[in-house]
């Protein structure tokens, strides 16, 4: 018997809209994380885009868990000396609410091309509304 191994063009792509209201950060990633990788259909490939597109409302009504909102910090370099800029995650929440989101996932998504192109993937709205009705996304029970 052969081991399968699915084609690029082969893969039905499905849309999913999660709502992120009252869902902790890492919890709701990770699930993210594996509808993008595809890794909840049979047809799993590990070195092949076998994906769905995620569609993140709500960003804005994140939880985090702890003290965690005024302790875990954001760091970034514009690469000239003293140029470290750190941003904690109530300042990103009050600011741009999606990156709180995009940047937890994309830390658990593969390093290379395929990362990349799962990434594009992903769109993350702070609000409950969406420009991707056309697409008729089904909505995603997050587990537990």
């Amino acid at each position: 018997m052969r081991t399968y191994m699915a084609k690029p063009n082969e893969v039905p792509r499905k849309w999913y809209v999660v709502d992120a209201a009252g869902q902790t950060l890492g919890r709701l990633s990770s699930e993210v994380a594996r509808i993008l990788r595809g890794k909840h259909k049979p047809q799993f490939t590990p070195h092949v885009d076998t994906g769905d597109f995620v569609v993140v409302i709500n960003a804005e009504k994140i939880q985090l868990t702890g003290k965690k909102w005024d302790q875990k910090n954001y760091y970034r370099h514009s690469g000239y000396p003293g140029g470290l800029k750190v941003t904690s995650a109530k300042d990103m929440r009050d600011k741009h609410p999606e990156r709180l989101i995009e940047l937890a996932v994309y830390g658990m998504l593969p390093k290379n091309r395929l990362g990349e192109r799962l990434k594009s993937k992903l769109k993350v709205y702070a609000g409950s509304e969406h420009p991707h009705a056309a697409q008729n996304p089904e909505v995603w029970q997050l587990r537990g």
